[in-house]
């Protein structure tokens, strides 16, 4: 492969980087990080240090915090020079536009993004175009090919997993589902994958499996025994516990009798559990994350599973492939059949369904991140 090279470009850095959070860190020859996937060696052997930047969609999710914390334990053994900037919340794009602007001004050789949304494509290709090898982390943007490459979870098959436990456990009966998603005013592929991934588990035909909310509202479900169905909303969390709270809210004044939830993801889900709560109302509420949170709210019951996802993975294995690259190896390649690479993903539950392959919350509890 020709080695790919990484020009500085000269230009207007901006003067404040809105809505980004900004931590460089000067990684240290040689050391060794417990955690980290890679074995330093390139550290070791006295290469030059590669300059990274990893841009989340908020500092504020423990999801995106734990990635920053795999980034960092990946910079230090691969003596990586790591900025970490931000989105002010999920779903800012002129924040991470304008931090992809700075990496590019910087002379970094790579990027490692959570692309909050398709208005970023423009300023992702322009750094592709400067010599910066791009890695999406968690979410594949629209086209896929914005990118070098993407490492993160299959998102339809986590949100399938969720879909299929939620069926067995209705046994038969009615189900009057909520779903939780991420927008409703752009389209993220994360947002419908795990979507469209729970309804393709529970049985229910999504139709358009890149677009939320058009399958039928009422009809039978067919995972599990099998029954009817009724969707009675598709209301958006952005991602938060907050947002969560709300959509829920929203969800209820529809109808009384929601009786399962899909959330997006575990914070979404905390947050539709307070509203469950404060309305005295319950429900079976299912999750994608893994986080040691949302382990622990499966293990009490505020959640009955959750699909867990690796985010340190994610971090370390972007921060490892762009060092290798800026020093004249091999760029990574995608998992067979699929455009991105896949870091994995396990069904956690205390209720095992038979035929369908799940870790505990105790196993869950030692896989997790975030704080316990």
């Amino acid at each position: 492969m020709q080695r790919r090279s990484f020009p500085r470009r000269l230009g207007l850095v901006p003067a404040t980087l809105i809505a980004a959070t900004t931590l460089v860190l000067a990684g240290c020859s040689g050391s060794a990080t417990p955690g980290a996937t890679g074995s330093g060696s390139s550290a070791a052997g006295g290469d030059k240090e590669v300059a990274v930047t990893l841009i989340t969609k908020d500092s504020i999710n423990p999801f995106w915090i734990a990635m920053q914390n795999g980034a960092k334990q990946a910079s230090e053994a691969n003596n990586v020079k790591l900025t970490i900037a931000a989105g002010k919340e999920d779903g800012d794009e002129a924040g991470q536009v304008e931090a992809i602007e700075a990496a590019v001004v910087r002379g970094d050789q790579g990027i490692l993004i959570t692309p909050n949304g398709p208005g970023i494509n423009t300023a992702i290709t322009n750094a592709r175009q400067a010599g910066l090898f791009v890695i999406a982390l968690d979410t594949p943007p629209e086209p896929a090919n914005t990118v070098d490459i993407t490492f993160a979870t299959d998102n339809f098959a986590a949100g399938e997993a969720i879909g299929k436990w939620t069926a067995a456990q209705l046994d038969g009966k009615k189900a009057t589902i909520a779903l939780l998603d991420a927008f409703n005013d752009k389209v993220i592929s994360v947002d419908y994958n795990r979507d469209q991934g729970f309804l393709t588990g529970m049985g229910i035909d999504t139709k358009d499996k890149t677009k939320n909310g058009d399958e039928d509202k009422t009809g039978k479900y067919t995972g599990g025994k099998g029954g009817d169905y009724e969707i009675v909303c598709n209301e958006p969390t952005k991602g938060a516990q907050d947002g969560g709270k709300s959509a829920m809210e929203a969800c209820l004044s529809k109808s009384g009798d929601i009786d399962t939830v899909y959330t997006l993801n575990e914070p979404g889900a905390a947050g539709a559990a307070d509203a469950l709560k404060a309305a005295g109302k319950s429900a079976l509420i299912v999750s994608v994350d893994g986080g040691c949170q949302g382990v622990e709210n499966v293990q009490n019951g505020t959640i009955g599973a959750t699909s867990q996802q690796y985010p340190l993975k994610m971090a370390q294995l972007g921060v490892e492939a762009i060092a290798k690259i800026a020093r004249g190896g091999e760029k990574p390649a995608v998992t067979p059949g699929l455009d991105f690479y896949d870091t994995g993903v396990q069904l956690v539950t205390d209720k095992k369904v038979d035929g369908l392959d799940s870790i505990d919350t105790t196993e869950g509890l030692k896989l997790c991140w975030g704080e316990k």
